[in-house]
């Protein structure tokens, strides 16, 4: 029976530091940008906000600095991260691939490889999306059947691929296939594909209920992919994959989504709540705090080098509860409906959620696989 535990992440002195000087640059540089915007959160993109994030040495902060990073510690690079989403920075073109395909090729890909995205998105010149849910398997990656079959030189690879996030805007994927016979989790690999140059792959657009476009169906038909572009070895798919998703699901953003309406919420209610809205709020800075708290401790693991994946699955299912309550727990404590069209910050804001908050316990593995996972690790299935 494996064991989930929160060990106190180490003190670094240098993060606290740090988290100044990322204030006052997000001061400047989001002056002026309305909630409404902010509210998208990680989801939000801008590539010059992502170039000028990665000049002042904010993305790639942990890798070895002969791939463009910083070589500074996993706590430091939290605070830049939970500065960031507690802000509302439009952080969503670099955001994949400094979180967990950077990591992933770092750890698994070729020297090749390494030298030729890694710099690339150190510069935040590059972005990334992730090849993993298809249509009819949802979360259970296990079941994949997009299949990449060996022909000279490569593969040709048929399937889709379905919700994957920012692909209409990313340079690459890492693409989570069959490559050889097998059923579940054998003969799975990764192939790092170059969206810009296989002809074969067709991506369209899914919108959300707000009617924003951030999820897309990509397509592969008959799509080569060279050789050269697996990542690890043939067949490691799975052990990669389940690893990779311990970065996927830990981070502040699994908790920190909607903290721009809590924000509004507080300026809505004014210095002198009821009783009522005063418990609520304290309910929820409770619960970001003891959230706050696991998500560092698992970022402290992931810097020793341990996998926990169990932990982050944890913090990811705790952290979406409360992403998808805040916003009834809102219109619960001020009497007005949501309208995304209204001058008013908090209505607005409190629109956009209400529209999103659904996918947030989809993103990243819905509530009922994450739940699975944990009842195994605690040995109770």
């Amino acid at each position: 029976m494996s064991m989930i535990s929160f060990p106190p992440p180490p003190p670094c002195p240098e993060a606290e530091e740090l988290r100044a000087e990322v204030r006052a640059f997000l001061r400047t540089e989001l002056a002026g940008l309305p909630p409404q915007i902010r509210a998208e959160s990680w989801m939000g993109a801008d590539k010059e906000f992502s170039r000028k994030v990665a000049e002042r040495g904010w993305i790639a902060m942990t890798w070895p600095k002969q791939y463009g990073g910083h070589e500074r510690s996993a706590l430091e690079r939290y605070v830049v991260l939970e500065e960031m989403l507690a802000a509302g920075a439009p952080v969503g073109y670099h955001w994949v691939a400094d979180r967990q395909s950077g990591p992933l090729i770092l750890r698994a890909g070729t020297e090749a490889m390494r030298q030729k995205v890694l710099p690339q998105i150190a510069a935040g010149t590059c972005g990334f999306c992730i090849g993993m849910s298809e249509p009819d398997s949802g979360s259970d990656l296990a079941a994949t059947r997009t299949r990449a079959t060996p022909v000279d030189g490569g593969f040709r690879v048929n399937g889709t691929k379905l919700w994957t996030s920012g692909a209409h805007r990313a340079d690459y994927m890492i693409l989570f296939c069959r490559t050889g016979p097998g059923e579940r989790h054998e003969g799975t690999s990764q192939l790092l594909v170059d969206l810009h140059n296989t002809p074969g792959l067709t991506i369209r657009g899914v919108r959300a209920l707000s009617g924003e476009r951030h999820f897309n169906e990509c397509v592969f038909t008959d799509a080569f992919i060279p050789e050269d572009a697996v990542i690890g070895k043939l067949g490691d798919g799975w052990a990669q994959v389940t690893s990779e998703l311990a970065y996927e699901r830990s981070g502040p953003e699994r908790f920190l989504s909607t903290f721009v309406l809590l924000v509004e919420l507080l300026r809505a209610l004014g210095p002198n709540p009821s009783e009522r809205a005063a418990i609520a709020i304290g309910r929820i800075t409770a619960h970001i705090i003891a959230l706050r708290r696991m998500s560092r401790s698992v970022a402290g693991m992931l810097q020793a080098g341990k996998n926990p994946a169990l932990e982050a699955a944890m913090v990811k299912e705790l952290g979406n509860n409360l992403e998808q309550e805040l916003p009834e727990i809102a219109r619960s404590l001020i009497e007005s409906e949501p309208d995304a069209t209204s001058t008013q910050d908090y209505v607005a804001v409190l629109a956009h959620d209400m529209m999103y908050a659904p996918s947030f316990s989809l993103r990243g593995g819905t509530r009922e696989i994450l739940r699975g996972m944990i009842a195994r690790g605690l040995g109770l299935r």
